[in-house]
């Protein structure tokens, strides 16, 4: 089985709340790109895990969150991760991981997929994950509820090569009870979706960008590109993206952050609907 890990993107992120027991609130509009990591899983009488991929290099197989998700469904196999994402990076790539390892398991055993408390428990990004579809995501990231369709757009991400560690980006929030955000209306374009978009917030970026200036510069370098719609950063970072309305503008925005940058990750894809 062989199964898409793709990036999660925050398009907006407000931190509403702090529990009781550390979890911060959130409301997010969370949507995935056709950019990502991949999992193969092949019959075996033993759980292994073999990390390849050009973002591998230095990922532990002792206790990576693919191992977890796999413990977690009681399910042997021969996992082989081929990692694309970066780590550390926003867009919840060991999270999205655990979900497509979760997902071929279930497909090659035949066995149901853990339940909801035991998902979440694997971390606050792989409930979304498993869902694989745009939703707005609230609570500690197990209230989803389904978005209303989205025009079709193209991402462009970046990251600076820096990672960013999320409980860092947390401790450095001044506010923890922002507003939250209004339900997003229906949206006939790209235009449409960024200019509401804009009106909402990612809480983390400002946290982040004390502890990684190098983000401000991303952000910059995206609006510059021709056809940004909107540049943010994603999830606690340190990865930013550029919304664009078609194929041609995001590619040719990516190939010139590779010139302009080489030593940044850049890639381009849809919105996945």
């Amino acid at each position: 089985m062989r199964e898409f890990a793709p990036a999660k993107i925050n398009l907006a992120l407000h931190v509403t709340g702090l529990r009781g027991d550390g979890y911060h609130l959130l409301d997010s509009i969370v949507v995935f790109a056709g950019v990502g990591d991949w999992i193969t899983a092949v019959r075996a009488d033993r759980l292994s895990l073999t990390v390849t991929g050009p973002q591998g290099a230095g990922l532990s197989g002792d206790d990576n969150l693919v191992l977890r998700a796999a413990r977690c469904l009681g399910v042997a196999g021969a996992l082989v991760l081929e990692k694309h994402l970066p780590v550390a990076s926003g867009i919840g790539g060991g999270s999205a991981d655990a979900a497509a390892t979760l997902r071929a398991l279930s497909a090659m055993s035949g066995m149901a997929r853990p339940d909801a408390a035991a998902v979440l428990a694997l971390g606050a990004d792989v409930p979304v994950c498993l869902a694989g579809r745009p939703v707005r995501m609230q609570g500690v990231g197990e209230v989803l509820t389904p978005l209303p369709a989205l025009p079709e757009c193209y991402v462009v991400l970046v990251n600076p090569g820096v990672a960013v560690a999320t409980p860092e980006v947390f401790k450095a929030l001044s506010c923890r009870d922002n507003p939250a955000m209004e339900a997003m209306p229906i949206c006939e374009s790209a235009m449409e979706l960024a200019v509401w978009l804009r009106d909402q917030r990612n809480d983390l970026e400002a946290p982040a960008m004390t502890l990684a200036p190098a983000i401000g510069t991303v952000k910059a370098a995206l609006w510059a590109r021709p056809g940004c719609l909107l540049a943010r950063m994603s999830g606690s970072g340190a990865t930013c993206f550029g919304l664009f309305a078609n194929e041609e503008l995001a590619k040719a925005a990516a190939g010139a952050l590779r010139a302009e940058a080489p030593a940044w990750w850049v890639a381009a894809g849809p919105v996945l609907a």
